[in-house]
């Protein structure tokens, strides 16, 4: 058989480039899991590879080319009949780099109704104070907001001292556990099929909803966000993380249109959910720390601008970080090292 070589190259470099970058990630990421149409196509560049290299293994003139299509037909004759259970050491950094952000992500829609849930319930706290001023001595549980927000607020300007001096580090370990208390709660009530998920995410955004438009509707916007922004743009996505997670285990319950057995669901979302959860209680612990150290200072000791600058942004950053921390990027470079093709 006669072959054009340099032809052939050009050829067929594309296919060895796509196959070696899979085979890449398979290495990096020793955990990672191709999805079906992922795995279709990473047989079929193992099927065109070994076809090639049927072509030149009786080119004697091309011994670099031959063993760097051994070399690729191997490592993916490997992953392909690989039987041993794959294991990872755990890496803190990778957890909060890759693992957890994707775990968002792979359940958007759990998200996305989670969000949706306490947005309603914010709308009908919000509306219920709206129409009715006195409904908030039923929806509120704390005492301290059944006040007037505007005597609220002048306590808070006028006091010279921090009720909390003295005392920061225990308030801020009751609020992280608190609200690890309450996010584990959430999750948990997934095992009602999600129902005990759906009215914990309602209430809490009919909490929400209440407060807000009770300073708002008493001229006290500014402080209202200024107080709630250094922690809240933590603790509420946190909180809705754990409705997510919530609503996954409700999902691996019912298994809606789903023919695995209920065990083999819970066991495909088990990894997801202990990410989320060790997520969610990371976030839940900074939170604490600014709640304590920076939201309960107010001006004039805190310009208000200040932290609601300072929320704003950390909110933008952590849905960036859940956006695309740990996405895969199409198109990137062979690292350091990496075999390369020869040319002739």
């Amino acid at each position: 058989m006669i072959l054009d070589l340099p032809r052939f190259l050009a050829e067929r470099r594309a296919t060895w480039d796509e196959l070696e970058k899979i085979l890449k990630h398979l290495a990096d990421e020793p955990g990672a899991a191709l999805g079906l149409k992922d795995l279709q196509r990473f047989h079929l560049l193992y099927e065109r590879t070994s076809a090639d290299l049927a072509k030149v293994a009786t080119f004697a003139s091309e011994p670099r080319l031959v063993r760097y299509l051994e070399s690729l037909v191997g490592r993916a004759y490997g992953e392909i009949h690989e039987t041993r259970e794959r294991k990872r050491s755990f890496s803190l950094i990778r957890f909060f780099r890759v693992d957890f952000p994707r775990a968002v992500r792979r359940h958007s829609g759990a998200l996305a109704l989670s969000v949706a849930l306490t947005l309603l319930g914010s709308t009908f706290g919000g509306a219920a104070v709206a129409f009715d001023p006195e409904a908030k001595a039923i929806l509120l549980p704390f005492s301290h907001l059944l006040g007037d927000p505007r005597e609220r607020v002048k306590d808070e300007e006028t006091k010279k001292r921090d009720r909390n001096e003295g005392a920061k580090g225990t308030f801020s370990s009751s609020l992280m556990t608190h609200n690890i208390r309450v996010s584990i709660t959430c999750f948990g009530l997934g095992l009602t099929w999600g129902v005990g998920t759906a009215i914990l995410l309602l209430y809490n955004g009919i909490i929400l909803g209440a407060v807000a438009l009770d300073y708002v509707r008493a001229g006290q916007t500014e402080f209202l966000l200024g107080w709630l922004l250094p922690h809240g743009s933590v603790e509420i996505p946190a909180f809705l993380l754990a409705g997510q997670a919530g609503l996954v285990l409700a999902r691996a319950l019912i298994g809606w249109g789903d023919r695995l057995s209920m065990r083999r669901r819970l066991r495909a979302v088990s990894g997801d959910l202990a990410t989320l959860l060790g997520g969610i209680a990371a976030l839940l612990v900074w939170a604490g720390i600014l709640e304590s150290y920076l939201s309960q200072h107010h001006e004039p000791v805190l310009p208000y601008a200040l932290k609601i600058a300072f929320g704003t942004v950390q909110l933008g950053l952590l849905a960036l970080y859940l956006a695309r921390s740990g996405a895969a990027r199409s198109g990137a470079a062979p690292r350091s090292g990496a075999e390369e093709v020869p040319t002739p």
